[in-house]
């Protein structure tokens, strides 16, 4: 039942790519080719390989996973960080005031501008992307975290001296798990980010990954192959998402529960 309302909610997909379809087709613009062009350009450069490799080419078995396995460690690494030093920052009123105007200098600094200081740092290569990624997904779990540890409900806070639990019991079993939803949310908008920090980084300096393919067919003028790319790190986007979002249910399912009761 599930499954057939989620396939409700695609019935325009269907509509806009026939859209598409004629629309391009009229117009015979270069610039803009039909879905079914883009899709067997697609095909050609992802999945035409030899069977005993599920049909994935040279470029789909290099680019894809180098790509999203820079994604996942700049992702995991802002993740720690920000986590760690948002609770530290969210429990210390007085390191918090401290630190506040370097974290507001940081995040108003855009990720992209970096880019030729970690080129002079780390030089080309997968170091330097993943540094890229994490110097600028960073914020959003940070403060996110940061908050959702400054507002922690008192009587719970309370109730966990009262019950005379240690620092580290009343940081795992009270600060954490009322931080949640804030960090959950935080690593939602970050890994977002990640994928477009992944592409800028790959675009700038990287000899593969779904960026540098990217890149490679707009130097070669494969206009189908440039849209191509655009269509699976769309896709890649979305099904980051729906996997986050199922994780996410998952392990906040108890928030949920406390919310119904109260």
């Amino acid at each position: 039942m599930r499954f057939l309302r989620a396939l409700g909610r695609l019935w325009l997909v269907p509509v806009v790519l026939v859209a598409w379809e004629v629309a391009t087709r009229a117009a015979e613009d270069v610039f803009f080719p039909p879905p079914t062009t883009i899709v067997a350009r697609m095909h050609e450069m992802w999945f035409s390989g030899p069977a005993e490799r599920l049909w994935l080419t040279d470029a789909a078995l290099e680019n894809i996973p180098t790509s999203v396995g820079r994604l996942f460690v700049g992702w995991l690494l802002a993740s720690v960080i920000g986590i760690v030093l948002g609770v530290m920052l969210g429990r210390s009123a007085l390191l918090s005031r401290f630190i506040d105007p370097l974290i507001q200098f940081g995040r108003a600094i855009p990720p992209p501008a970096l880019l030729p200081l970690f080129l002079a740092l780390f030089s080309i290569g997968a170091q330097m992307q993943i540094v890229t990624i994490t110097s600028g997904i960073i914020w959003p779990i940070l403060l996110n975290a940061g908050d959702g540890a400054r507002h922690v409900d008192r009587q719970h806070l309370e109730t966990s001296t009262v019950f005379g639990l240690s620092r580290s019991q009343r940081l795992f079993w009270v600060i954490l798990p009322s931080a949640m939803p804030k960090i959950f949310a935080g690593l939602r908008l970050s890994l977002s980010l990640a994928l477009i920090l992944m592409v800028i980084s790959e675009l700038v300096g990287s000899v593969n990954g779904i960026g540098f393919q990217l890149l490679d067919a707009q130097r070669s003028y494969d206009l189908p192959g440039v849209w191509g790319t655009i269509v699976v790190l769309g896709v890649l986007g979305y099904l980051l998402n729906s996997a986050f979002l199922v994780a996410e249910r998952r392990v906040l399912s108890w928030h949920r529960g406390a919310n119904r009761t109260t």
